[in-house]
């Protein structure tokens, strides 16, 4: 095992809490748990520089995704650029099929970092491609994700079996999901293989004395007051949510409901957190519950569009979501949703007009306007009142910075403002663009007065593109439910023609979407039209990003024109830093590489982020020779306000529980291998069946595994009960348990999918080909309802209309119907869990020999199995000869391939069949086929 030699590094971490942090990590594995924005990734590269700069070592990076590979990999270079380490060889990424086998030998026979995907990790570590004994150490990023069945726990695992001796480092800066469940912190600790973990909220003591003892950036809080319009419509969709976590209570008594308040509907996972509570028993809800779990992620959308979004385009949101839920025409059945019918919705909708425009537009006033604002219509156009404070700020940094230069600081001139997303980056930058523009109707009384900031110009261009975009909006969605009323006045005809009756039998039930049940006396047109709900809110959804061109599309028509790039060096230069305003989107760690980049002086936060706050704090006590004057501004008394609090308060609680559950946490003894005793007592097979002796074996027990499979849990779960999982390249099968049982697995999902093209079945007639017994593996989630009722709606739409009752499309358990009756000798598995398949393997194993890794990748590949050939055969015809007496595989490979069907080897005599099969096998089948079943009724000569 390479040495870990002790070489001297220059750290970058100048802060005391993330030197004590990294000299806790050189000393023993830990799992650090940092709070938000204090410089996680800056740590975990520190540590990784100075293996690297000791050399000779191979070290492992799990969980990093590629913004953080990036990252990681350009601070590599850099310090050992800085530190003049002759030995470091920086990062190398393994995360793609492109690198073949070989060359991922060697490179592993090379050493150095490797940030490495978790599939390819584990199936090098199970092949023996790496062996986890020549590894150093292993650093785990978002130690979060390692749960009992997820692939970092099966890697660790592995490692701490094979490798006592490597170290082992986890990082972690997401505190709530270590705080959820019974003992969440100490299975947690389990899973990683670790006992200690260390705590460094915000309120640690170091960490604030770090932060809090040099001199602090400079920040000025803005609260500004939102609309009245806003707060009318804030207030109304709080209502909506409010009543629907009242009717999701009433309708679900019996479960958890603790987290179900308004304060945590403000949070995005909270419909996430609804339907994990709720998905045991989803297949028994009713589709009003079924339709308010998703209506809150829809109210929750909302509240969002109304703080970032301009008045037109929120105007436009809300006529996409009115018209996703309408009724058809001709539809009497109410499946709108329940908060629409509140008086509330009608105040969301009212409101949010009034803020664009006042009067009544009419078709006709949309046809003759040509985009043009017509002169019924009287603009409104409310500004967002941000933006009036934006352009206050960008003011008042511009006096600053002429009146109070600062020739000592290091720092640039540049101001960097702060945003949620791109959509709201490209909305203040075409307003910071426009904001002293003046529109052609009131450019000239505005000719004499002093211009102020405004955003009349580009609202008003917003709204002459909204006035096209509703005119075509509208004309597309009333063609589509025409087609809808011509498609169902159709499918009646058809129906009358055919002489089925309008009307469901009584008492018989129907299926409708969502799962519920009619009543007997509905009639068919009950249904609605062609398309279910679902299709149609895809439908519109497709319709608005047609018929709407982009912010960016707008301003490209408007602004680019033709360049011919003629003597460059006279127009185009560097940019000057001091004059610079960077808009730029939240991006969690990646914001450090911003602010050490730009360097600005001024930060605006356009919207509140408690890391980032956190980051400006390392990034100024970082550098005590720049200068940070930062603006933060939310709305008060909005749901923005209430969500940051709520963030912030969550995560405080979190560390101190888990500084809670850590004092009274028992010591994890981690048993990554077995004791050579228990071992063989673990192979013993104790099943004593005829009188037969006990039978015991040193050989553990082994299971061969496609190496696609390593996407489930189920190759972890295999290995933890202690069976070796081989990896292989199989072509038939997922999973060989036995020589002769192969197991086909499918999730709901892939089995919907690999019905819909055809896949499965072919996949399970290459099994009965190749082995004695074939399985059929049917593996729900854990934690959800044990039935196909939920998945019902996720199957191919049907081709015809649902109210005509012409629907040809079958079901998934009618599929499932045909697939046992074109292959009788399928055997079909249901598991409730991942769990549970893993006690299914281990009952197959019992009384069964070790399969062979090199006979099962032969199978399907060795053309003298005929494998190819026999591929492109009828099944039944196959089948058919199996029954024939004295056949066995080699016969009925030999009659497929020499005979052309079933006629001419019935009408075949004996001296042509012995000359193919054999004179004894030969004569049995003809006297099969000219046997008399009745007397004097002689068998036809052919089929």
């Amino acid at each position: 095992m390479p040495s870990d030699a002790q070489a001297p590094v220059k750290l970058s971490l100048p802060l005391e809490f993330q030197q004590d942090i990294f000299n806790e990590l050189r000393e023993e594995d830990e799992l650090v748990l940092l709070a938000r924005g204090l410089g996680i990734l800056r740590i975990a590269t520190n540590l990784l520089h100075s293996y690297d700069a000791a050399g000779n070592n191979l070290i492992l990076l799990v969980g990093a995704d590629d913004r953080e590979n990036v990252w990681i990999g350009e601070s590599l270079a850099e310090h050992a650029a800085v530190s003049m380490a002759p030995k470091a060889r920086g990062l190398s990424l393994v995360n793609t099929d492109l690198m073949s086998v070989g060359a991922r030998e060697k490179l592993y026979a090379q050493g150095g970092i490797f940030s490495i995907t978790s599939r390819i990790l584990i199936v090098d570590f199970l092949s023996g491609l790496l062996n986890p004994e020549t590894v150093t150490g292993m650093v785990v990023l978002h130690a979060e994700r390692v749960v009992a069945t997820s692939l970092e726990a099966f890697i660790i695992r592995i490692y701490r079996q094979k490798n006592k001796d490597g170290f082992l480092k986890a990082f972690s800066d997401q505190p709530e999901p270590f705080t959820t469940g019974f003992a969440p912190l100490a299975n947690m600790m389990k899973n990683l293989f670790l006992q200690k973990p260390a705590l460094f909220p915000r309120f640690h003591v170091t960490v604030a004395q770090s932060l809090e003892g040099r001199k602090k950036a400079e920040v000025i809080e803005l609260e500004v007051p939102m609309t009245d319009a806003m707060k009318d419509i804030q207030n109304a969709v709080l209502e909506c949510v409010e009543v629907s976590i009242s009717e999701l209570r009433k309708a679900n008594t019996g479960i958890e409901m603790e987290d179900w308040t308004l304060d945590s509907a403000l949070h995005r996972n909270f419909d996430t957190i609804i339907r994990r509570q709720l998905d045991p028993v989803w297949h028994r809800t009713s589709f009003k519950t079924r339709q308010i779990v998703r209506d809150l992620s829809l109210l929750r959308t909302i509240l969002h569009a109304l703080l970032s979004y301009d008045a037109i385009n929120f105007n436009k949101y809300l006529d996409t979501v009115l018209a996703a839920s309408q009724p058809p025409p001709g539809s009497t059945r109410q499946n709108q949703s329940p908060w629409l019918f509140l008086d509330a919705a009608d105040t969301i909708f009212r409101t949010a007009k009034r803020r664009v425009y006042q009067g009544k537009v009419t078709n006709a006033d949309l046809a003759n306007t040509s985009n043009a604002v017509p002169d019924s219509l009287q603009p409104v156009l409310e500004e967002l009142p941000k933006w009036n404070q934006l352009a206050e700020i960008l003011q008042e940094i511009e006096q600053d910075a002429y009146f109070n230069p600062a020739p000592q600081d290091t720092s640039n001139g540049s101001i960097l403002i702060m945003c949620g997303d791109q959509g709201t980056c490209r909305q203040l930058r075409e307003y910071l663009q426009t904001m002293y523009v003046r529109p052609e109707e009131t450019a000239e009384e505005d000719e004499d007065e002093e211009k102020t900031p405004s955003a009349s110009f580009m609202m008003r261009r917003k709204l002459r593109n909204y006035l096209g975009w509703k005119r075509d909006f509208s004309n597309v969605s009333a063609a589509l439910f025409s087609e809808n009323q011509k498609a169902i006045n159709g499918s009646t005809d058809q129906r009358v023609q055919s002489g089925r009756s309008s009307k469901a039998p009584p008492g018989k039930r129907r299926r409708i979407r969502g799962g519920g049940s009619a009543s007997s006396g509905s009639t068919r047109t009950d249904t609605g039209a062609v398309r279910t709900a679902g299709d149609r809110d895809a439908h519109i959804a497709s319709l608005m990003a047609e018929l709407a061109p982009t912010e960016i599309e707008a301003m490209q028509k408007t602004e680019i024109g033709y360049d011919p790039l003629d003597n460059m060096e006279d127009f185009y230069e560097l940019f000057d830093m001091n004059s610079l305003v960077i808009i730029h989107p939240y991006e969690g760690d990646m914001d450090e590489h911003v602010l050490e980049e730009t360097k600005p002086r001024y930060v605006v936060m356009y919207e509140p982020d408690a890391a980032f706050i956190r980051r400006i704090e390392v990034y100024r006590s970082s550098h005590t020779d720049r200068t940070v004057k930062v603006f933060f501004m939310y709305y008060g008394g909005s749901v923005e306000e209430q969500r940051y609090l709520s963030a912030v308060r969550r995560e405080k609680d979190s560390f101190t529980r888990l500084i809670r559950e850590r004092g009274n946490m028992a010591i994890t003894l981690n048993t990554a291998a077995l004791d050579p005793q228990d071992s063989f007592l673990r192979t013993i097979n104790t099943r004593i069946a005829g009188g037969g002796r006990l039978a015991a074996t040193a050989q553990p027990p082994r299971v061969i595994v496609d190496v696609r499979e390593f996407r489930s849990s189920l190759p972890s779960l295999l290995h933890g009960r202690g069976m070796v999982v081989v990896p292989c390249m199989l072509t038939v099968g997922d999973y060989i348990p036995t020589p002769e049982i192969c197991i086909e697995r499918k999730s709901i999902r892939d089995l919907i999918g690999s019905f819909a093209n055809g896949r499965l079945f072919n996949q399970v007639e290459s099994m009965m080909q190749h082995y004695k017994y074939t399985m059929l593996l049917i593996e729900f989630d854990q934690n959800k309802s044990f039935t196909l009722e939920p998945f019902s709606d996720l199957s191919a739409p049907p081709t015809t209309s649902i109210a005509a009752g012409l629907s040809t499309t079958p079901d998934l358990q009618a599929k499932i119907v045909m697939l046992t009756l074109a292959f009788p000798r399928l055997k079909i598995i249901w598991s409730s869990s991942p769990y549970q398949t893993a006690e299914i393997f281990a009952e197959l194993k019992k009384n069964a020999e070790e399969p062979d890794p090199l006979t099962a990748v032969q199978k399907g590949l060795d053309p003298e199995m005929q494998g190819q050939e026999m591929r492109t055969f009828n099944q039944v015809s196959q089948d058919m000869l199996r029954a024939l007496p004295g056949v066995n595989e080699k016969v009925v490979s030999t009659l497929m391939l020499e005979v052309e069907n079933m006629a001419e080897l019935a009408n075949m005599e004996d001296w042509e069949l012995a000359r193919l099969v054999g004179t004894d096998v030969g004569r049995r089948i003809a006297r099969f086929f000219t046997r008399s079943l009745w007397e004097g009724v002689p068998v036809p000569g052919g089929f």
